[in-house]
């Protein structure tokens, strides 16, 4: 089993990056997080792995923290979750949010998130309630402070498209990119995370 790949960055989107591993391009599907923390591509990076084994595929995981990776195989111990979920629940809300949206029991919260419906967040809240604790103690995210970006600009295009395949309607989607924009984010990693924040606001 992979459990970490280390490498270079051949090629990165919102939910896929490439990892360039002495001559070998490793696909790794990764959640918004991870996304956030890659470098540039052809620049050196290491993903922690999580490797799922299907009757008809191996996929692989990947995360940018050791945390995340443990959130993740939290998350698919959970009944009806199972690994795509899972990286969409990581990508619908910042990881520590997500902890303690668990730790509260906070269903409305968790049920903003595209894919997880009631009764899903209610076995998450359930099912994870005392394994969150100790996640929530570890350092937190960083934040990001980037200059003002058009709401019309190709970053903002790309990011209300990142957020239609996360399963947000387009025009819920849109309306959240350009009041990001308008609020002063820019590049397409800062508009998709404030953008997300507005939607599960």
């Amino acid at each position: 089993m992979i459990g970490r790949l280390a490498g270079r960055v051949a090629r990165k989107a919102p939910n896929a990056v490439i990892i360039d591993v002495g001559g070998v391009g490793y696909q790794v599907l990764i959640p918004l997080s991870t996304f956030y923390a890659l470098p540039a591509e052809g620049e050196a990076a290491a993903l922690e792995i999580s490797t799922q084994v299907r009757e008809d595929a191996i996929q692989l995981f990947g995360f940018a923290s050791e945390r995340e990776k443990r959130l993740f195989e939290q998350l698919i111990s959970v009944s009806k979750i199972g690994p795509k979920l899972a990286t969409a629940v990581l990508s619908g809300m910042p990881v520590d949010d997500l902890c303690a949206a668990i730790a509260a029991g906070d269903v409305a919260r968790l049920s903003t998130i595209p894919g997880v419906g009631a009764k899903t967040a209610e076995r998450m809240a359930l099912e994870l309630r005392g394994k969150v604790a100790p996640l929530l103690d570890e350092a937190g995210r960083a934040a990001a402070a980037p200059a003002k970006a058009d709401a019309g600009s190709q970053a903002a295009e790309d990011a209300a498209a990142a957020l239609v395949n996360l399963g947000y309607r387009p025009k819920d989607a849109e309306k959240a990119v350009v009041k990001a924009a308008r609020e002063g984010e820019a590049g397409l990693e800062a508009l998709i995370r404030r953008a997300l924040a507005i939607l599960s606001g």
